[in-house]
């Protein structure tokens, strides 16, 4: 071989009819990684093999083919350009590595793919959330969730469980897609004791979970395993339903390739999850506004409670005022102290594990008002997550009494389990209570009957020259100089006002919410 072929940049690898290497160059021996001279050795022996084998099938004859080929080779794990040409004594073969030009196109088409899959998960996705905001019940949003995700060619199928109130069992609530045998597999898993599904460790603690390959996890049951290996099913996702510190259930959706759900796919799916269990939420809680009547379920609640236990610190008796929703796991809670220096509270709450915050709204001879951040498990947020309303509380010295609203269906009994089981409550009684309906014009005139004649007067004049807007059409000086009377009196009369209007609307016979 001529010098200048032997220190040529692109391997040749002179090869005989019949197969066998007469010379190679430097760049040849450097990628067939040998360190012996090849000559006289079968092209067999000392070429990479692939899949195809394209170069011995070249060679595969009385003559040498002519063939150009691109072609991966697992030893030495890397892309070869190959070229054939045929010679009057046997064949010139040409070969480069084409490794990292081969891996930059498969990163852009994986890239464009992904983006293809975003495109469609993205529109999927926005349909659901679209229907999630007008579904008006939990079997209506599992519907929706499968519909979307089981019926789309992204997936192979999905299903929803539905979470049992104090407990985290699943029960198969929609299925939807072409499941074959695997969601048979699934509900026979959910329901054997000794088998734990990607959806039961999804709800066991609140987060996504994924098995990819299907085949090779072994969080998945084997039977589920082996019959998504017989449905061409290879990778799992379970979104849990979440809302708050409450799991209401688990979507698990099955796809196609081994590496299906992306770190965007799964981020995506996770606001999906919490944006589904917030409609399980907002649907029980619509349940529970529109319905007629409704079960009123009393607690009593021991010193494991942070509100008794702060009463018994007091030694005195506290009645709980109103509360708020703060974050996830917090509750912003008002809470009237009877017979009790409110000014002294510091020293005494930074005692009780619960209470991060406390803030003295008003404080008199007999007693105030305080404003204490709560986080952590307790029933009063518990109620709230799982679709009740607290009524109201009250806590004397190390006990207390808890009055909770909860719509007249099936799940009264497990959400009273749940409260008893979790927060070491004592379930006392449960009432059914008819409730009153009110039209606009009744509500009306309930409103005006409450307010005074100089309250009615200031609200309105204020209202019509624009007081409330922002920006402000008019100052309260102008106000109140339109009515002949000061600042002052202006600002006592829309007080007064709109306390009147604010406990129309906020408070229902008890706890403001």
């Amino acid at each position: 071989m001529d010098e200048w072929l032997r220190r040529a940049p692109v391997g040749l690898i002179k090869v005989a009819t019949d197969g066998t290497v007469v010379d190679v160059n430097e760049a040849a021996q450097s990628l067939l990684q040998t360190a012996d001279d090849p000559a006289g050795a079968p092209l067999s022996e000392t070429f990479p093999r692939s899949v195809e084998d394209t170069l011995l099938v070249a060679f595969d004859g009385d003559s040498v083919t002519e063939t150009a080929f691109e072609e991966y080779y697992p030893d030495p794990e890397r892309w070869l350009s190959v070229s054939v040409v045929p010679t009057d004594d046997g064949a010139a073969v040409y070969v480069q590595n084409i490794t990292a030009r081969r891996r930059g196109q498969q990163s852009v088409e994986r890239l464009q793919k992904e983006r293809e899959r975003t495109a469609v998960i993205d529109r999927v996705q926005s349909e659901i959330l679209g229907e999630l905001v007008s579904a008006s019940s939990r079997a209506e949003i599992a519907e929706t969730l499968c519909r979307g995700l089981g019926e789309t060619e992204l997936y192979e199928f999905a299903w929803v469980g539905a979470r049992d109130i104090g407990g985290d069992e699943l029960t198969v609530q929609a299925v939807a897609g072409d499941t074959g045998q695997i969601a048979t597999a699934i509900r026979d898993a959910v329901a054997d004791d000794t088998a734990t599904t990607i959806e039961e460790h999804a709800v066991a603690d609140g987060r996504l979970r994924t098995a990819q390959p299907l085949a090779a996890s072994e969080r998945v049951p084997e039977a589920v395993r082996i019959a998504g290996f017989a449905a061409g099913v290879q990778s799992a996702l379970a979104i849990p339903l979440v809302y708050g510190s409450s799991v209401h259930g688990v979507v698990g959706v099955y796809a196609g390739g081994t590496e299906a759900f992306s770190d965007r796919e799964r981020t995506s799916f996770e606001t999906l999850g919490e944006v589904a269990g917030f409609g399980v939420t907002a649907a029980r809680n619509r349940n529970l506004l529109l319905s007629d009547s409704v079960a009123e379920i009393t607690f009593e609640v021991g010193d494991s409670s942070v509100l008794a236990e702060l009463s018994r610190l007091f030694d005195s008796e506290l009645t709980l005022g109103g509360l708020v929703p703060s974050g996830d796991d917090g509750l912003l809670c008002f809470v009237s102290v009877r017979d009790y220096d409110v000014q002294t509270t510091e020293a005494v709450i930074s005692r009780v594990d619960g209470i991060d915050e406390a803030r003295v709204i008003d404080a008199s001879d007999r007693g105030g008002t305080l404003e204490l951040g709560i986080t952590g498990s307790t029933p009063l947020l518990a109620v709230s997550s799982l679709g009740g309303t607290v009524r109201r509380g009250s806590f004397d010295r190390g006990t207390g009494e808890i009055v909770v609203d909860l719509p007249p269906d099936g799940d009264v009994r497990r959400i009273v389990e749940t409260v008893r089981n979790e927060y070491d409550a004592e379930f006392v009684a449960k009432t059914e209570r008819e409730r009153t309906v009110s039209t606009a014009r009744e509500f009306r005139d309930q409103l005006d009957d409450r307010l005074t004649e100089r309250q009615r007067t200031a609200l309105r004049t204020a209202y019509l020259a624009d007081y409330f807007e922002s920006p402000r059409g008019s100052t309260a000086a102008e106000v109140a100089s339109a009515l002949d009377i000061s600042d002052s009196t202006l600002l006592y009369h829309l007080r007064a006002g709109q306390r009147k209007l604010l406990d129309a609307y906020l408070v229902e016979e008890g706890v403001r919410e």
